[in-house]
């Protein structure tokens, strides 16, 4: 598939079947996160991969909306701050833009075998680092549900034009 064309096709999905996602899918997804830029390679990320259990729950509990209840798996996206690289000049930390990359990473790979994912930044961090039982300084940033779409359409787009996002 063509960048551009998984591109259009990866949406969030927020309806999900119950199936479980093979481990060569999760294995593979994985790997392009792995894979991801980050700012000096100090790769400053952390995913827990959560298909079961109280912790799959908690998780659930952490955003409390009727559609993730069905969602087989959920993948918190974590950053730890003291790895990350600070830009020199003004101290920038560029942890979570890390982070976002190898999210994104996460769900075009997804996209390409057939899942469906959704960013989840809107949830209780607390819960969350008390489900995973997160050491000190390894801060949840993201959710992503992923699973199996419980509906094959695709939604429309809507982005600006190309002149409403180029500096002059």
């Amino acid at each position: 598939m063509k960048m551009l064309d998984l591109v259009k096709s990866r949406h969030s999905v927020r309806k999900y079947l119950p199936n479980p996602v093979e481990q060569s899918k999760l294995d593979y997804i994985m790997e392009c996160v792995r894979m991801a830029p980050s700012a000096v390679n100090f790769q400053p990320w952390r995913f827990a991969v959560v298909t079961e259990g109280t912790a799959l729950e908690a998780l659930k509990r952490a955003y409390p909306r009727d559609w993730i209840a069905s969602v087989p798996c959920i993948v918190v996206a974590c950053v730890n701050h003291n790895e990350s690289w600070h830009r020199p000049s003004d101290g920038k930390d560029h942890g979570d833009i890390d982070v976002a990359i190898a999210v994104e990473h996460l769900c075009l790979a997804a996209t390409e075998v057939g899942l469906g994912t959704c960013w989840v930044c809107n949830f209780d961090v607390r819960l969350c680092a008390e489900a995973l039982s997160l050491p000190a300084g390894i801060e949840p940033a993201v959710l992503i549900p992923l699973g199996y779409a419980a509906d094959s359409v695709i939604p429309e787009k809507k982005r600006k034009p190309m002149e409403g996002i180029l500096l002059k």
